[in-house]
């Protein structure tokens, strides 16, 4: 009997409880915000956000939508916790990364409520794996407050156009200069590395582009240390918006459809490196 056939043992009701047909779907986006070990968990009716984040600096989003699974049910307006991501990666490929033709590892996730462990029941092949991964009180999060009404600039480019600037880019530099701008260059993208100083410009009418919104001219410097994880969700994306607020706050939203042609996002928030002066610009 399939997992979501499958109804809890009698008299057991779970704070969450969520399955899928295919555990590479989640273990795929899990892995586009794995820079840290620990993640922070939110499931609420919409779906189930997983939260990464390092030094106050830089976050990681990843949203599976609650209509991924082919069942979802939070028994709480919401639900959270703190685990080890790279343990639950570990446990949702314990079949292996790549399975043969036509196989796929089934899940089914429940979680009882605070204190208690998360467990996964993994199926591939009729073999059924148990694991049970201790849970932690969730961490204060930060808020990047990045509501639409406070974007400045926004961008949606196809993602080969960033996977591209990123392969021809000097990463020896220590920092990436993106400038948005309404006029000339419009999009480009700058790095200060060992072999000098190089330029990537985007006219607005590039066929990369998908959406141009620039409101005013803005010029800003993010670590490239912070940036790099998420070149990981770059692989796996078709787009990618990229937007900044009036203080330099990057975010960079990524739409990752997955092998059955479903949508997912996994986005990113990096604070502007405070480091340099406007003098420098």
């Amino acid at each position: 009997m399939p997992f979501s056939a499958q109804p809890p043992a009698s008299g057991e009701r779970y704070a969450l409880s969520a399955s899928l047909d295919n555990a590479r779907h989640l273990s795929s986006l899990l892995r586009a915000v794995h820079f840290q070990d620990h993640a922070t968990c939110l499931a609420t009716a919409s779906g189930l956000r997983v939260t990464v984040e390092d030094a106050k600096c830089i976050q990681a989003n990843a949203f599976i939508q609650a209509e991924i699974f082919q069942e979802f049910s939070v028994q709480e307006e919401s639900v959270m916790f703190r685990i080890n991501l790279s343990v639950l990666l570990d446990c949702l490929t314990i079949f292996g990364t790549s399975s043969l033709p036509g196989t796929s590892t089934a899940l089914r996730m429940c979680y009882h409520g605070y204190g208690y462990p998360l467990m996964l029941f993994l199926e591939e092949g009729g073999v059924v794996t148990v694991c049970k991964i201790n849970t932690q009180e969730p961490d204060e999060l930060l808020d990047f407050d990045f509501c639409s009404t406070k974007v400045v600039n926004k961008i949606i480019l196809q993602s080969e156009g960033l996977r591209e600037a990123f392969a021809e880019l000097d990463m020896t530099s220590e920092v990436l200069q993106i400038t948005m701008s309404p006029d000339k260059p419009y999009f480009r993208l700058s790095t200060f590395g060992n072999a000098g100083s190089a330029h990537l410009d985007y006219p607005r009418d590039s066929d990369l582009m998908e959406a141009f919104h620039c409101n005013q001219t803005q010029t800003n410097r993010y670590k490239i240390s912070l940036l790099k994880p998420s070149t990981k969700a770059l692989a796996l994306s078709c787009k990618v918006s990229i937007r900044t607020d009036a203080q330099g706050f990057l975010s960079l939203q990524y739409m990752i459809r997955n092998e059955d042609g479903q949508i997912c996002f996994v986005e990113y928030y990096c604070c502007p490196d405070e480091n340099i002066t406007e003098a420098e610009l």
